[in-house]
């Protein structure tokens, strides 16, 4: 056997250490050596968006505002040699009402999602449709159920039933409620849930109801407002509702066109339509299709991705955006 003197002079590792990518594990033996740096985990944080619902249609009155995609934060220790999968929700398909309202909910937006091996899988839910606006009593729709839910469609049975938020039920919430319709005889459409608040009740025949406010976040080194629900549409010249902070579409009324469709990467619902008795057709708006966002100490970010995210620096981190769906690998 080669003396210690032989051991440490011949190049080779005499303290047990494994090296993966960088990150030193290992102990030392009989004190000698420096045993290199010991790897230290360290938190990543992550912003999951779903994408945001579409508006209601509606014949001869306004439809709901479409609910904003569900909002949640995570910060996780990561794994070493991790694959974090990420999943981006697709904003909802827009509804276009018959003469009845039937079939004219706002379609959902799609979930947003992370995955992987040794960390929690986090799901931010798609939003919750905007209701059809009927063209007499009880012909509309009630909003649907998602992240944030839809607004209630003018001319719904009941003005309470609306899409309700935070389904399925998360802790902290990841949205709201939509809005209530103005009354069974009336034409506005209640606004889409946002995160932080619940869509605006239409105020009978005067508007539609705004979309209610999203939550800002400043995980990319900016304050960017994120999840805000769609307005809703009204059929009179009155005011139409407002889309929410945070990507939210503006309904539609026959004075000011078209709804506005939620912005894309927000998971902003769109706006709720209209449709005049001569068949003026004011469309509903298509919601904003999600986002996820990594932030890693720059430091320890490993530059392996896939599916092309948009990646920066701030603060001493890097800040990794995907408007689609990929992976990251630490």
């Amino acid at each position: 056997m080669r003396d210690l003197k032989t051991q440490l002079t011949s190049g080779k590792n005499t303290n047990n250490l494994k090296s993966t990518k960088g990150k030193m594990f290992g102990y030392q033996v009989l004190g000698f050596g420096s045993g290199g740096t010991p790897y230290v985990p360290y938190d990543i944080n992550f912003l999951v968006v779903g994408g945001g619902a579409a508006g209601g249609g509606a014949s001869a009155s306004g439809g709901g505002g479409g609910g904003a995609g569900g909002y949640r934060t995570s910060t996780q220790t990561e794994i070493v040699e991790t694959t974090i999968t990420v999943t981006v929700g697709a904003g909802g398909s827009v509804g276009t009402a018959n003469s009845n309202g039937t079939n004219g909910q706002g379609g959902n937006g799609g979930d947003s999602s992370i995955s992987g091996t040794g960390i929690t899988t986090i799901t931010s839910t798609g939003g919750g449709g905007g209701g059809a606006g009927g063209a007499n009593d009880g012909a509309g729709q009630d909003g649907k159920d998602g992240g944030s839910g839809g607004g209630t469609g003018a001319y719904a049975t009941t003005a309470d039933d609306v899409g309700t938020g935070n389904t399925p039920s998360t802790s902290p919430s990841q949205g709201d409620n939509g809005g209530h319709m103005g009354g069974e005889s009336y034409n506005g459409g209640g606004g889409g849930g946002g995160h932080s608040e619940a869509g605006e009740n239409a105020l009978n025949n005067l508007d539609g109801g705004a979309g209610g406010n999203g939550t800002a976040n400043s995980i990319t080194g900016s304050s960017v407002t994120y999840a805000g629900g769609g307005g809703g549409g009204n059929a009179t010249t009155s005011t139409n509702g407002i889309g929410g902070t945070g990507g939210g579409g503006a309904g539609a009324t026959n004075n000011v066109g078209n709804a506005v469709a939620g912005t894309a990467n927000t998971g902003g619902g769109g706006g709720g339509g209209y449709t005049t008795a001569g068949s003026t057709l004011r469309t509903a708006g298509a919601g904003g299709t999600g986002v996820v966002i990594l932030s890693v100490p720059t430091a320890s970010y490993s530059g392996i991705t896939s599916g092309s995210p948009t990646v920066s620096t701030s603060s001493g981190n890097t800040i990794i955006k995907f408007t689609g769906s990929g992976s990251y690998t630490t």
